[in-house]
């Protein structure tokens, strides 16, 4: 008999809650998966059942994370003139919300090789091409410069979005979201003349 579904993803947060608690402290590599049962309050047998191995584990967390991120990103609608706003506060309030999630994917996603390196070019992809259809949608419209790559921007604008949020959790948590939004937002101006 299978588990209900309700139940097996109530565990299985709970598992990956606890991860990146541990993670948050301790970091991944350390980690085991006696440590991440007691941290989510289960059997070490639970995480074997549901992920076959702590491999098993960060890989589903990762898919977890990004499917989050993704499904912010993908609301993202509305004027041309506030897209750029969107995504950026899209992405950091998901930042704020998961920070162990954040350094996660700094510290695995460049790591070369990574033990995680495949999962994590296919998840960047996922993220990327949503950020690019929304970047491809403002340069459709003119709301680009002529001559920006769109496949480079989506990845710069992920890439500062999620180190800023890093330094912004880590150096400056008084600073505001709306602050940092409009800090990076300075920033990548450029892309988009003087239009907001």
């Amino acid at each position: 008999m299978s588990p209900r579904p309700g139940r097996t993803d109530v565990t299985k947060r709970k598992l990956f809650d606890a991860t990146l608690r541990l993670a948050g402290t301790r970091g991944m590599v350390g980690l085991t998966v006696d440590e991440i049962a007691a941290g989510a309050g289960v059997a070490k047998g639970t995480v074997y059942y549901n992920f076959g191995s702590k491999d098993g584990l960060i890989d589903a967390l990762l898919r977890y994370g990004v499917d989050l991120l993704a499904a912010r990103l993908s609301s993202v609608d509305g004027d041309a003139s506030d897209t750029l706003s969107r995504l950026i506060d899209g992405m950091l309030a998901f930042f704020a919300e998961y920070p162990t999630f954040a350094q996660l994917l700094v510290s695995e996603l460049w790591r070369t090789p990574g033990q995680w390196q495949q999962t994590l070019s296919l998840l960047r992809e996922q993220v990327t091409s949503i950020i690019r259809a929304q970047l491809q949608r403002l340069a459709d419209g003119g709301e680009l410069p002529a001559g920006v790559a769109v496949p480079t921007a989506s990845a710069a604008l992920f890439g500062t979005v999620l180190v800023v949020a890093l330094d912004w959790q880590v150096f400056a948590p008084e600073r505001s979201r709306e602050e940092v939004r409009d800090s990076v937002l300075m920033l990548v101006r450029g892309l988009r003349g003087t239009a907001g």
